[in-house]
């Protein structure tokens, strides 16, 4: 039995729920499905082949961002998401180390 963990999360868990959170909701997975590799989509672009309103693209977009999924750039009024590959390569990184490691 590994007790060390009874009281506190490793930071990098802590990381990894907050991915595995934003991405427990369908929408937020179509939206980052969505992308194809490399591709930089604005809201408007994800709205219009989404069901979902634009604010409420928007406010998956928030989402998503928050947890480290996408990454965004502002160019002009727009502003543009991508996804976050080598951040999402870390989180699951550390999923798959400490299942190597302890299991």
């Amino acid at each position: 039995m590994n007790i060390n963990y009874s009281r506190a999360i490793p930071l990098e868990w802590q990381q990894m729920a907050k991915v595995f959170e934003a991405l427990g909701d369908e929408h937020r997975q179509r939206i980052v499905l969505t992308f194809s590799p490399a591709e930089r989509l604005n809201v408007g672009q994800i709205a219009e082949v989404s069901t979902l309103s634009r604010s409420t693209v928007s406010h998956h977009l928030k989402v998503l961002k928050e947890a480290g999924v996408l990454s965004s750039e502002k160019r002009g009024k727009e502003v543009y998401f991508w996804v976050n590959k080598p951040y999402l390569n870390q989180v699951f990184g550390n999923v798959t180390d400490y299942l190597d490691k302890y299991l």
